[in-house]
């Protein structure tokens, strides 16, 4: 095994969270499970724009074949979004659009698809499905305020916040504001009501 490369893949993770100009946010002190970081998502500047930090089992991405634990992997997992204006990039070549909490909304909601296990498929068509899914997450996103959604408060650094808050046969989403960034997240096994967030003071404890 290369331990080398894999050091140095967990440095690289941990070195996108450390260039972004934000707070990041996971799950509180209740959780005392497994927490782990996911490659953060830049705009083509190369600017660190959202992360998500995720808790407890890592999602399987066991394509193609039936994975028997599927069934039993509990995981949250937090999506910080950066607030962002609309703006254009350095180099001129375009126009990024405003983030906002259904930025937080769409990321969450296809995070959740990305992580679910739909057994033996072939690729064509679990891209098929994905992409028809992803469509459908982005409407959802899109109308925070329809009834695709209700109403959730949850805890963030210890002061209630509203959330809008969906489920689905694959997990549930979630997403609101919290100081200074937009909030997601996702997961299945682990009751949304139950989760507080606060921000992350030290990555140390979190692997890539």
């Amino acid at each position: 095994m290369d331990t080398t490369s894999q050091t140095g893949t967990a440095d690289a993770v941990v070195d996108g969270y450390l260039r972004a100009d934000f707070p990041w946010y996971s799950l509180d002190e209740a959780w005392t499970g497994n927490r782990w970081l996911a490659p953060v998502g830049t705009s083509p500047d190369g600017t660190v724009d959202y992360g998500s930090i995720g808790h407890g089992d890592e999602p399987a991405r066991s394509y193609g074949k039936q994975d028997p634990a599927a069934e039993s992997r509990r995981y949250a997992v937090v999506v910080t979004v950066a607030r962002r204006p609309g703006r254009r990039l350095g180099d001129g070549t375009g126009i990024l659009d405003a983030t906002s909490v259904s930025s937080a909304a769409w990321l969450a909601g296809s995070g959740l698809l990305a992580a679910t296990e739909l057994g033996p498929m072939a690729r064509e068509m679990r891209q098929n499905w994905l992409d028809q899914q992803s469509t459908l997450a982005w409407d959802l996103a899109d109308d925070l305020d329809g009834p695709g959604w209700s109403s959730l408060t949850l805890p963030v650094n210890g002061t209630p916040q509203p959330f809008r808050y969906r489920e689905s046969e694959y997990g549930w989403v979630l997403a609101g504001d919290a100081p200074g960034v937009h909030l997601g997240a996702y997961g299945r096994g682990v009751s949304a009501y139950a989760l507080g967030f606060s921000t992350v003071t030290d990555l140390g404890g979190y692997t890539g």
